[in-house]
């Protein structure tokens, strides 16, 4: 395994792995470090389906907001680095804020109205910031897969358009939720969760999971599943609820609640939720359809 920290380095090394044949297909899982699980299972897929994986590990500024967590998110190197050699990782590259925003940098991508709702309600510049990082390390890296994960299930739609839009070769993977036993869905930020707030965040996967059960059982009247959603949640006075939308999925357009239901795709509905722990946000979904 090889740890790379410019650009110029590892352009080179993949283009010489691809000249000599030992990469005919590479593999990329785009990351900020602090990883766990749910990271890894995206290596281990990509590991299983390219000749070449490379990881990147950089907590990106551009899509953190005003007085949001970017200096203390969580950073531990050393740690994802043996976690990531252990899986037998090729490459990781692991550049400077100024390899990859140099003084002066002013380009941006946007993908309108995907970027707008939901989370992007509540963090009006955080896509334009996962966008542009991502669209820079698919033109750095050039991979043939790129692997993301679906509780960031809006983070993935944003990401494929994109690449279908500005027509980048590339094939957009997104794979299942990683949970803890318990059901929280893993997150580099569950670390700042204390015991009582991590107990709280709980009604988060138990609404959705419920929501779930209940359109099993043939539900399809968007407002009621909405607000079955936000009565769980709103149980636990630690908890604040952001969000609780049901959507559609390629579009992320929220279907209209109204008296007598507006019924849902079977095949094309997000159902997602946003809360707030104490200081701590969180995201969980679920999707009856494919990304």
């Amino acid at each position: 395994m090889k740890m790379i920290k410019t650009i110029p380095e590892i352009q080179a090394e993949i283009r010489k792995q691809r000249e000599q044949g030992q990469a005919r297909t590479i593999g990329f899982v785009p990351t900020m470090g602090a990883l766990h699980q749910g990271h890894l299972s995206l290596v281990q897929a990509c590991r299983e389906e390219n000749d070449v994986t490379v990881v990147s590990i950089f907590v990106n500024p551009a899509q953190f907001g005003p007085n949001e967590d970017f200096e203390k998110y969580p950073r531990d190197f050393q740690t994802d680095e043996s976690m990531l050699k252990e899986l037998g990782v090729d490459l990781i590259f692991y550049p400077a804020k100024d390899e990859i925003y140099p003084p002066g940098y002013s380009t941006y991508v946007e993908v309108e109205k995907l970027g707008q709702v939901l989370c992007g309600k509540s963090r009006p510049t955080h896509f334009k910031g996962v966008a542009t990082v991502v669209l820079k390390l698919f033109n750095i890296i050039k991979p043939d897969r790129a692997y993301f994960g679906r509780k960031d299930a809006q983070q993935a739609v944003i990401i494929k358009r994109m690449a279908a839009e500005l027509n980048l070769d590339v094939t957009i993977k997104a794979l299942p939720i990683v949970r803890d036993p318990d059901g929280l869905a893993l997150s580099s930020r569950n670390v700042y969760l204390s015991p009582a707030e991590r107990g709280a965040a709980l009604h988060l996967p138990r609404a959705l999971m419920r929501a779930q059960e209940r359109i099993q059982a043939g539900l399809k009247d968007a407002a009621e599943i909405k607000a079955g959603i936000e009565t769980e949640l709103r149980k636990s006075p630690l908890l604040t609820v952001d969000y609780v939308e049901v959507a559609t999925l390629d579009g992320l357009e929220p279907f209209p609640g109204s008296p007598g239901g507006q019924l849902i795709a079977s095949n094309n509905t997000l159902v997602a939720a946003a809360v707030k722990v104490g200081k701590t946000r969180l995201i969980d979904n679920f999707i009856l359809g494919e990304i």
